[in-house]
């Protein structure tokens, strides 16, 4: 059995990776930007109240992106939040590789778009070393959430990792692999 190579992996080393290439004149092919990785968190505020919250957005992003999501846990205890030390207090996966690219073309082809009054992706949260960062206010927009099964709206912050030196480099990389960024 043959396996398949997901379509933004493709995309990116058939059309995005010569048009960077074009547009920055890379002395070798190494230094061309490429998604290294797409980390995503979720801060469970409300988890030290119910636990089933944890497990609930466990279930959810586990779904959500394809891999088991990880839980975080508090590293001191703030008597003010009721937050005591060890507590599960969000969630967090990394993707990388085929995984990885699949959620990308989701992400942009079917929830992205789903989001109401959506205009496009603010280009202005880059962070100086070629790493873009959007967050999520509703986990609804996926379509892997049933939203009669949902008691909560979450969001979530998700942070494209890429091996780019600068943020206009990032940019490139991203928009070529589908990035839907707002017009200036």
């Amino acid at each position: 059995m043959e396996k398949k190579t997901p379509r933004l992996r493709k995309k990116y080393t058939d059309e995005v990776a010569k048009a960077l290439n074009e547009k920055f004149q890379y002395k070798s092919p190494m230094q061309i930007p490429k998604l290294v990785k797409i980390a995503i968190n979720q801060g469970l505020g409300q988890a030290t109240q119910d636990k089933k919250i944890v497990d609930v957005a466990l279930d959810e992003m586990t779904r959500i992106t394809g891999q088991k999501a990880v839980a975080t846990i508090s590293k001191k205890a703030i008597s003010n939040f009721k937050l005591r030390e060890n507590m599960p207090i969000g969630l967090r996966v990394t993707l990388r590789g085929d995984n990885m690219y699949e959620f990308l073309d989701r992400l942009v082809a079917v929830a992205l778009p789903r989001v109401r009054d959506f205009r496009g992706v603010n280009n202005k949260s880059f962070d100086g070393r070629g790493n873009f960062t959007l967050g999520i206010t509703e986990q609804i927009i996926f379509p892997e959430i049933d939203i009669d099964k949902i008691n909560r709206i979450t969001g979530m912050d998700i942070t494209f990792v890429t091996t780019a030196k600068t943020d206009a480099e990032a940019y490139e990389l991203l928009k070529g692999l589908g990035m839907p960024f707002r017009k200036a």
